[in-house]
């Protein structure tokens, strides 16, 4: 089936719905198979209450709808399955179509007809965008080359596999790049949502509606993750797991045993595939790892070192400040006194500016934060 075909099961040739019969902020949701609900429903929910007063829920300056090319409920991740309130109708009905997006390995994420009404709405002008792995189907279909693509830190590695020639940017929570428009997913997708009810309702209407969801503000889109991808490139698939292991447990540190064992690898092979990779022991790595994502904390949260020990994985505040010191030169305290309340604030700081304060330009880390010319006997047998 040919391009004009497709397009015009979408519209046709006739002029689009006037303007007077539409919301101030007109929304369509596709939703792919195992979807993620918490990248529909913070979406939805925003929208809600943006466009009544109160709780009141009436679709009044906001409109919103659930579109499917078949009349059977979509599973999400969780098996909760969601029906479409209608089937797929003209796009030009909206300012903006959204593909929710979910598991990455668990099937066709889009039939050939929703792919085909994408396509339709990107000739249209309609602004499309994708949340959560919503960016890779947008990508499959050619729809944003030469354009950022926003993704999670958690599938930055999965991107660049797909696709070689575009860039993802996973240090931040979502990018507006014309009419396309990619958010990484989780809590991000409320922020997204809030940046367009600005956009088209204004700021009051935009805070209002955060506030009825018990958050205080909408980050900007260049606030970065919170947990940065790995940014050594590794070809070896044993050390990428082992890596993707330790991203996934900042906060409660596996032992190299653990590790070990997950990857049904001995130990020694392991240690030495590592250092190979990675030019240091695995308990090395991960302990810096561990830090320069406190280091992060210090300067992008207002927690305290305690707290942001915690979370780094340290079992006291103690043993965390003296590893920070051996490996940064300064001390956590001396890190949060310089980043101030500025640090913040700054809609442009990202996790990798924590990296280039220490390694310069480069997005790979300086060999001397992993510096371990003696293999020590304990880094072999547990991590911190």
């Amino acid at each position: 089936m040919g391009k004009t075909v497709e397009y015009r099961r979408f519209g046709g040739s006739g002029p689009a719905p006037r303007q007077e019969e539409r919301a101030l902020l007109s929304v369509g949701f596709i939703l792919t198979n195992n979807f993620t609900l918490t990248a529909l429903a913070p979406f939805i929910d925003a929208l809600r209450l943006a466009a009544d007063e109160g709780d009141r829920s009436r679709q009044i300056r906001c409109r919103w709808t659930i579109m499917g090319s078949r009349a059977e409920p979509v599973m999400s991740s969780c098996g909760i399955g969601v029906a479409r309130w209608e089937p797929l109708t003209d796009p030009r009905r909206f300012d903006y179509v959204v593909v929710v997006g979910g598991l990455l390995h668990g099937g066709p994420q889009l039939d050939d007809e929703s792919l085909a009404y994408l396509r339709a709405a990107a000739s249209y002008g309609v602004t499309l965008i994708g949340v959560c792995t919503g960016s890779f189907v947008l990508s499959r279909i050619g729809l944003m080359k030469n354009r950022r693509c926003c993704v999670s830190w958690y599938h930055h590695r999965d991107f660049i596999e797909e696709f070689p020639d575009l860039v993802p940017v996973a240090d931040q929570l979502y990018v507006v790049d014309r009419d396309r428009i990619t958010c990484s997913g989780g809590a991000g997708v409320a922020d997204l949502a809030a940046f367009l009810i600005e956009r088209h309702l204004g700021r009051a209407t935009a805070q209002k509606t955060m506030h009825i969801l018990l958050i205080d503000k909408a980050r900007p889109a260049s606030q970065s993750q919170p947990q940065p991808p790995t940014v050594v490139e590794i070809t070896n698939d044993r050390v990428r797991r082992a890596l993707l292991l330790m991203e996934q447990h900042i906060s409660d540190p596996l032992s190299v045993e653990e590790i070990v064992h997950r990857l049904n690898v001995s130990t020694r092979q392991f240690e030495r595939l590592f250092r190979l990779a990675v030019g240091t022991s695995p308990a090395t790595y991960y302990r810096s790892l561990r830090l320069r994502y406190g280091h992060w904390l210090l300067r992008n949260t207002k927690r305290s070192v305690t707290a942001i020990a915690n979370e780094a994985g340290f079992a006291d505040c103690a043993h965390f400040s003296r590893q920070f010191r051996e490996l940064f030169g300064v001390s956590p305290s001396e890190v949060r006194r310089t980043a101030g309340p500025d640090a913040e604030a700054d809609p442009h700081f990202s996790p990798l500016d924590a990296f280039r304060r220490t390694n310069g330009d480069s997005l790979l880390p300086d060999r001397r934060l992993f510096e371990d010319p003696e293999p020590r006997a304990q880094d072999a047998a547990q991590v911190d």
